[in-house]
């Protein structure tokens, strides 16, 4: 739940899916995304990372959770390199326990990764930081015109959202990923969602 004025909680106008409707949803949006052709996805890549780079250009926040790339995902590397180019201080997350909110330790483009036992990349060298990003890279498998996200199910980014301060939040994910749900009680909107 959120008392901040900018990013609303769901509403309940829409019963949220049952979990295995939930499921099945994830599932199309997998089968959705890994349809996307080499060519297409290069080229929409390409383009979420310029929307992105505008948008730290306008806000340039002190910090930013970025994401590296898993199934599919799109891959903003370029836009992560130009991002450091420009000054920006780029970090990704970090799962420390399972049932927890996120860590996020800095990362520099370039220096050695090792993954962790989620199979994600992190830097070889965590330096944790002990504040939460000023904005924050959320990786979407779905989304909606309310601007909620739908995840993969375990819910580390709706712990780290629940505390306060939280950070400004961007939605990433191609256009054809946009659904029709609605968000469970403890969801919040995004600020933004990028797309191609």
């Amino acid at each position: 739940m959120t008392s901040d004025p900018r990013i609303p909680c769901a509403t309940t106008e829409l019963p949220a899916l049952p979990a295995e409707q939930k499921a099945q949803l994830r599932k199309q949006l997998r089968l959705r995304r890994r349809a996307i052709d080499a060519a297409s996805k290069a080229q929409w890549d390409q383009a979420i990372g310029q929307r992105l780079l505008a948008w730290w250009q306008q806000v340039q926040p002190a910090s930013l959770g970025v994401y590296w790339p898993l199934k599919d995902e799109p891959d903003l590397h370029a836009a992560y390199a130009e991002l450091a180019a420009r000054g920006a201080r780029l970090l990704l997350p970090v799962v420390l326990e399972k049932d927890a909110p996120l860590a996020f330790t800095e990362w520099r483009i370039g220096e050695a990764m090792v993954q962790d036992a989620m199979g994600v990349a992190v830097p070889q060298e965590l330096r944790l930081q002990a504040a939460y990003p000023a904005a924050l890279l959320l990786p979407c498998l779905g989304f909606n015109e309310g601007r909620y996200r739908m995840g993969y199910g375990g819910g580390y980014y709706d712990r780290t959202l629940a505390a306060t301060p939280r950070p400004q939040t961007l939605g990433i994910a191609y256009q054809c990923l946009r659904a029709e749900f609605a968000a469970d009680s403890h969801d919040v909107a995004l600020d933004h969602i990028i797309t191609e």
